[in-house]
């Protein structure tokens, strides 16, 4: 296992708050160190950079690469491509323009280099989606993608259809007003109760707090991305209207028994990149549902 460091940064300013990443270095690097951005799951409204898969990280590690675990704003007080999209889309920007280097060697180790020409993202669930979105839309792409069960195709039918298996998990004393209670948090969120992945808290949500309750009613309601992109200008923010022969190398992986993000979407993903001629390969997993990844421990 190798040694590691880590410690938080600030890579975004926006109305007097600071968006953190936590950046993680591997220390027994004897060279320049690809960058891999690891974007945590939550359905665009939960989550936050404490709570990936530890045990990915540090295969990452083992391998010489610097990571960075980046917050984002979260919806629905904020929309999907003002909020999530554009925090990591200037995280990105920020590395590209040398300051994830700079703020390594300010944090005690000079001897560190970011090889900027392999700068690659990783997500899971909404994450997935995040790391797609830095694949079009920016003036330089990262290197290359893995997407683990990203959504997408948001015209879809499935996106305004409610899941009886989430509805039957709300308590029946839910009101409209206590999970609107989520509307009065400011500044707007960088961190939200569970992820739906990882490793951190208790499991399962806990519905006394109004941003886990208000998250679990849109998605048991079909109300996802009504609710985080209520413009439904969906070519701004769907990878699968944003494909072209530019796109960055993907590799896509899903579990063939997800009820959350169903199969078909990635798999028309997959069609879609293989008709513009993107490399792109794609890992149905058999009888995994969503978030299987946070099982998943280093070889």
């Amino acid at each position: 296992m190798t040694a590691q460091d880590k410690f938080k940064i600030i890579y975004k300013t926006i109305q007097g708050s600071g968006i953190d990443a936590t950046v993680f270095i591997p220390l027994n690097s004897k060279s320049s160190c690809p960058v891999i951005i690891n974007i945590h799951g939550g359905a665009f409204m939960l989550g936050a950079s404490e709570m990936v898969n530890q045990d990915q990280i540090q295969d990452c590690l083992d391998r010489g690469w610097i990571v960075v675990v980046p917050n984002h704003r979260l919806c629905p007080q904020v929309d999907l491509f003002n909020g999530p999209m554009q925090d990591c889309r200037d995280l990105l920007a920020w590395i590209y323009n040398g300051e994830l280097e700079r703020s390594i060697h300010q944090n005690s180790h000079p001897h560190i280099i970011c090889d900027l020409e392999h700068v690659f993202a990783f997500g899971t669930s909404s994450g997935g989606h995040l790391s797609l979105c830095l694949g079009f839309g920016v003036s330089r792409p990262v290197a290359g993608i893995l997407d683990f069960y990203g959504p997408c195709r948001f015209d879809d039918p499935f996106w305004t259809t409610g899941l009886p298996h989430i509805a039957a998990k709300l308590p029946a004393n839910l009101s409209q007003e206590f999970i609107n209670h989520v509307f009065a948090e400011t500044p707007v969120p960088i961190r939200g109760g569970v992820s739906l992945e990882g490793q951190a808290g208790p499991a399962g949500p806990n519905f006394k707090d109004p941003r886990q309750a208000f998250a679990f009613t849109q998605i048991a309601n079909g109300r996802v991305m009504d609710t985080c992109f209520p413009s439904r200008d969906w070519k701004m923010v769907d990878p699968i209207l944003n494909i072209s022969p530019q796109f960055p190398p993907t590799f896509i992986v899903h579990g063939l028994a997800d009820t959350m993000v169903p199969i078909s979407l990635s798999r028309a993903l997959r069609k879609e990149m293989d008709k513009h001629g993107v490399q792109c390969q794609m890992v149905e997993i058999p009888d995994e549902e969503h978030t299987f990844a946070a099982k998943m421990k280093a070889a």
